[in-house]
């Protein structure tokens, strides 16, 4: 099934797929237990990417070469940030809960999702609510709201909640019927510039190209991660302001630095305006029209810079009713009719709804970024123009429940033994770090990462 998973992803490539000398996938879904095919999904998702790498690598002179993917692997790593170890111990624990991120139910008997995962976004939810910080008081103050009336408040002030829908709900909704007709990677050319085809190298496939990373959480850096696995450059670039998940930095900073710049200050906008005008890659993870009004959005970076490739990552797709509205991965799944697909099929139609476990939208729309980033890279070199990638948890999780049910009840979860043996080990900044490695090989250029993990502004904002 993972295979049928890859063959969807690179269909989405059209005239510039890869063709690799053999892909084979090793061990299949179910790995968690849901009827969602997370592990296939992934593992295809992840697979095309190398494949396009692989590509890019014997456009530039590489043999051509063959391709595994283990499936359980990139299956583990859809809980990348639980297998890690740091001096011995798990960085973050699943029994360390903030109640503004949880499922509840409305007044209406409907059930709505909320995300207070930054500091700013919890005081947002709980004076909305206007409660205290309790799981009791949230309950009793959302039963006081309808779901719809809640998810619509929540958005208009910027915070994060999302009604807990079943497909059909979703397929009917406005929003779900526009995102029902948009691809699954979006590839759009968006400004002209002459072919610049990737210099010759006898290295990585993607040595010497630069990635400007201005992402946080897990989709967009997941992206970044995925292309330094191939050698590219990748200079994640943050805000001293902006919150971060420092777990979450290490699980997707392998292969990366991670510089500091506010795009707020005149001259750290300009500084990142140099970077990306000797960018390849610009891959960002905020909302519709939020960079372009510093200058950094795609139509101003294709004119910076003819020739790029831009690659935007959201929550809920970049265009239609919901497309500015701030979301997580666990909204991804809760409005599309994941979370409750999951939940009836495990546990019965009656049972409240609960989340698949694992952040499956998250790290396998990063694979499909970095995928689609490699294929407009591909399409520039062949036809010259500026290009646009789009990717969204939302369209990811509709993709994933349309490859259909697996057998929850055969789930096979990869334990503590199995997580050590997919690992490696290696001195970070953070402290000895034993972390997944990555689940896809390519024969000649095994997938691995130069560089560990480091803090935020661990790095100068400038290339090597």
């Amino acid at each position: 099934m993972a295979g049928d998973a890859y063959r969807q992803v690179m269909r989405q490539a059209g005239d510039v797929a890869a063709q690799p000398l053999s892909v084979s996938f090793d061990g299949a879904d179910p790995v968690y237990p849901s009827c969602l095919r997370v592990g296939d999904a992934a593992a295809g998702a992840l697979g095309a990417a190398a494949a396009m790498a692989q590509e890019v690598g014997a456009d530039r002179g590489l043999q051509r070469q063959s391709l595994t993917v283990n499936t359980r692997a990139a299956a583990a790593s859809l809980l990348g940030f639980l297998h890690m170890r740091l001096d011995g111990e798990m960085v973050l624990r699943p029994a360390l809960t903030n109640p503004t991120i949880g499922i509840y139910r409305a007044a209406c008997g409907k059930y709505i999702h909320l995300h207070g995962g930054f500091p700013h976004l919890r005081d947002g939810i709980l004076r909305l609510l206007d409660c205290e910080l309790s799981e009791d008081a949230i309950a009793e103050a959302v039963g006081k709201w309808d779901a719809v009336a809640l998810e619509d408040a929540l958005a208009y002030v910027n915070l994060c909640g999302a009604v807990v829908r079943s497909r059909e709900e979703w397929a009917a909704h406005a929003h779900g019927r526009h995102l029902a007709t948009a691809p699954l990677v979006e590839l759009t050319r968006i400004g002209d510039a002459p072919a610049r085809p990737l210099p010759a190298t006898s290295g990585r496939p993607l040595e010497g190209l630069r990635v400007l990373d201005m992402t946080r959480v897990l989709a967009g850096p997941t992206c970044g991660r995925t292309l330094a696995s191939h050698g590219a450059d990748v200079l994640r670039v943050g805000a001293a302001h902006l919150p971060t998940i420092e777990p979450f930095v290490m699980d997707t900073g392998h292969g990366k630095r991670f510089a500091t710049l506010d795009f707020g200050n005149r001259d750290d906008a300009e500084t990142l305006r140099d970077l990306a005008e000797t960018s390849h890659l610009f891959v960002q993870g905020y909302r519709p029209g939020a960079l372009a009004r510093h200058g950094l959005g795609p139509e101003e970076l294709a004119e910076l810079r003819p020739g790029i490739v831009y690659v935007s990552i959201n929550c809920y797709g970049h265009d239609g009713p919901f497309a500015a509205r701030a979301g997580w991965e666990q909204l991804a799944q809760s409005t599309t009719g994941m979370a409750r697909w999951h939940t009836d099929e495990t546990q019965g139609e009656a049972a409240v709804p609960e989340l698949m476990p694992a952040a499956a939208t998250d790290y396998t729309t990063g694979y499909l970024a970095a995928f689609g980033a490699l294929a407009g890279l591909r399409r520039q070199a062949r036809d010259g123009g500026s290009w646009h990638v789009r990717v969204s948890l939302s369209r990811t999780a509709m993709w994933m429940m349309d490859l259909g049910a697996t057998n929850h009840r055969k789930a096979d979860p990869v334990t503590e033994e199995e997580a050590a043996e997919l690992s490696d080990t290696r001195d970070t900044p953070f402290g000895a770090m034993r972390f997944l490695r990555p689940a896809d090989s390519l024969s000649a250029t095994p997938s691995h990462w130069d560089l560990p993990p480091e803090p935020q502004g661990n790095s100068r904002p400038a290339w090597r």
